[in-house]
């Protein structure tokens, strides 16, 4: 096998610091104090290798796990579609490095739940088992159509992707709320607060949503249902409950609804009156309508329990990447992000400590997965702007950046480390850039 330029430089530099009778510095000396004597590295220099994506989704060519030296043709049967979604994958960086459980799952994957009136799909740890704090379903409602009254263990984050969805619920404390939410806004309820979504008909085509559950076991196969628990509960103790003739309830639904289709709600529909009131606080976000931060290269707007009170638990960052871009290297120190890829093409790497590191290709639909305090950066790798959404599973957004850390870490010690100049330290970004341009 071929040895690079690089290692052959690196032997031989450390050949002749050995025989050298000035003594050497190691590795991580700073080389502004240095004035004579030649460093000789403690370790291998890191490799000046590309390690760009070989090719794109889009690519007219027969993709093969060959990266320089390394790998060769595959001799059986291939999946050239799958593969061409997957170059880092397929031909890794040569930076990828031990176990990194996956991280990626296509929606596309999820098996569909067909219902009158619309669909769902979800993604959680038996399709993803890294994703061990979040999950998510992807759920379609046709123009009218309802997913029925209902209430879960785990808290419930939205975002409209298509149209317009009436949303209400009730408190414990018996105060009552009733909005719209359109496209590109959020909705959230606590755990075990009763809610229901429909579509409006603001949109012909009804709604699209992306929900986000703070419980990677969760499963929306398996919430509580009204017309289950209805179904369930002898008839006569529903009378006693509502002090009503049994005969009151001869019609209700012997199993769940689930989805079904009904009537669009009023453009101008309001809450009942509530003795109790309406809420203090609201259960939507027109993030749609918030401005965006501007950074070379993209946009950036981020929601968590500080401008929408309600959520406790799920925080995001709605992030835009031009062409070449990149979500800067950062890590959450104790939250677990769960990614949704809108539109576009991204990279990540995960960075696992103990020299794990993987990398993964995203595109739209897929959904991403980042243990807490995993290294990771997010690349815009195709040619338009990628559009995706960071969730955190906490009740305020945090991040570590390591362009800041660096910066404002003493020199002498970066340099110890690096052996970076101090031109090189100067650079180094004491505010977190959040976004590089390319």
């Amino acid at each position: 096998m071929p040895i690079s330029l690089n290692r052959i430089f690196v032997t031989t530099a450390c050949l002749l610091a050995l025989s050298s009778s000035v003594a050497s510095v190691p590795l991580g000396s700073p080389s502004s104090t240095s004035s004579t004597a030649s460093p000789s590295p403690t370790v291998p220099y890191a490799s000046d290798d590309p390690n760009t994506e070989l090719w794109s989704p889009n690519s007219n060519i027969d993709p093969q796990p060959i990266r320089g030296s390394l790998g060769s043709t595959i001799l059986g049967p291939q999946n050239i579609p799958l593969q061409l979604q997957n170059p880092s994958l397929l031909a890794p960086p040569t930076t990828d490095h031990g176990d990194v459980p996956n991280a990626k799952w296509p929606l596309d994957l999820s098996h569909t739940r067909l219902q009158t009136g619309g669909w769902a799909r979800q993604q959680n740890v038996n399709n993803l088992p890294i994703s061990t704090e979040m999950a998510g379903v992807d759920m379609r409602l046709e123009a009218g159509a309802i997913r029925e009254l209902h209430w879960h263990t785990s808290a419930e984050w939205a975002y409209v992707l298509k149209g317009s969805t009436q949303i209400s619920t009730v408190t414990s404390d018996g105060q009552n709320y009733l909005a719209t939410v359109n496209q590109g806004d959020l909705w959230y309820f606590p755990p075990g607060q009763p809610h229901s979504l429909q579509a409006t008909a603001d949109d012909p085509a009804g709604t699209e949503f992306l929900l986000v559950f703070d419980n990677g076991t969760f499963s929306d196969d398996s919430t509580f249902l009204l017309t289950d628990m209805m179904a369930h509960i002898p008839k006569e103790v529903i009378a006693k409950n509502f002090q009503l003739p049994q005969s009151a309830f001869d019609h209700i639904p012997g199993q769940e609804l689930y989805i079904f289709p009904s009537d669009p709600p009023a453009s101008n529909a309001q809450a009942p009156t509530d003795p109790q009131g309406q809420t203090t606080e609201p259960y939507s976000f027109p993030l749609s309508q918030m401005n965006a931060t501007q950074r070379p290269g993209g946009t950036v707007k981020i929601v968590d329990s500080t401008n929408f009170k309600v959520a406790k638990t799920i925080a995001v960052a709605e992030v835009t990447l031009e062409p070449g871009a990149m979500r800067e290297i950062h890590w959450h120190p104790t939250q677990a992000e769960w990614d949704y890829i809108i539109e576009g093409y991204a990279r990540i790497t995960l960075f696992a400590a103990n020299s794990n590191a993987r990398t993964f290709d995203y595109q739209g639909g897929d959904v991403g997965y980042i243990p807490p305090s995993y290294g990771h950066y997010v690349e815009n790798t195709g040619n338009t702007t990628l559009h995706y959404l960071e969730i955190l599973k906490t009740d305020k957004f945090q991040d570590v950046s390591l362009n800041q850390w660096l910066a404002l870490t003493p020199p002498a010690l970066v340099q110890a480390h690096l052996d970076v100049s101090d031109e090189t330290i100067s650079h180094f970004s004491k505010t977190k850039p959040i976004i590089v341009g390319q």
